[in-house]
């Protein structure tokens, strides 16, 4: 009895091996071919087994592509897994990705869709505000290429539409949702920055003095000399 217990317990360890291999298998295959994060519920319903298991399969090759020290990583963003290339190689695929590259967010871009990101949701109105400058162009251009698009609108007057990030946008960043992003503390200067800026910024007094004085020179001088242009002496 104790024989035969052990053999289908051997039996059983084989099968699980067989179908564990499988399900890893049909994960790298499918998501190879996705263009999108494929999430795990979905997944497991083609693979016809349980989220948890499809979870636990895709955590255990995301671990054995780190220990091969892999190029590429098996991550999850924007609520799905995908295969993406390793953060350690960012600096050979930006050169890739940026040669030649013409379709580059301009500078007044990035500061929209940076605004946009934190304060989501927000109006157009209100991203100009913060900009100082009219950002219906630059919003219009967001929008087209998937990077931001309309989530609601304002209950307050005029109901204006109220944008926020996209899917899209996470994948491009490599976030799973937005609260990943990094928080703003880590890019404001510190207090002797910004001291040192205080201090580039505020006028010498003995300068403001010089400067005003030859004001005061020139204002006078000038009525004084039209007046002082007499006629030589005859």
């Amino acid at each position: 009895m104790d024989e035969r217990a052990e053999d289908e317990r051997v039996d059983a360890d084989d099968v699980l091996d067989e179908r564990t291999i499988e399900v890893r298998r049909a994960v790298e295959a499918i998501l190879m071919v996705a263009v999108d994060p494929v999430p795990p519920n979905l997944l497991a319903q083609l693979l016809e087994v349980s989220t948890a298991i499809v979870e636990e399969q895709c955590a255990a090759l995301a671990e054995g592509y780190e220990a091969e020290g892999r190029g590429f990583a098996l991550v999850r963003v924007g609520g799905g897994y995908r295969f993406q290339s390793h953060r350690d190689q960012a600096p050979w695929v930006e050169r890739f990705v940026l040669e030649g590259q013409s379709s580059r967010l301009t500078a007044a871009a990035l500061e929209t869709l940076a605004i946009v990101a934190y304060k989501q949701p927000i109006s157009r109105a209100q991203v100009s505000a913060i900009r100082g400058v009219d950002a219906e162009g630059v919003m219009r251009t967001l929008q087209q290429r998937g990077w931001i698009d309309e989530l609601s609108r304002d209950p307050g007057p005029g109901n204006a539409i109220l944008y926020g990030t996209t899917r899209e946008f996470l994948e491009r960043m490599g976030l799973d949702d937005i609260g990943q992003l990094p928080p703003l503390g880590e890019f404001v200067p510190g207090p002797e920055v910004v001291e040192a800026l205080e201090r580039g910024l505020r006028s010498d007094p003995e300068v403001e003095e010089t400067v005003a004085m030859v004001a005061d020179g020139s204002a006078e001088g000038t009525p004084a000399d039209a007046d002082g242009a007499a006629a030589p002496e005859g």
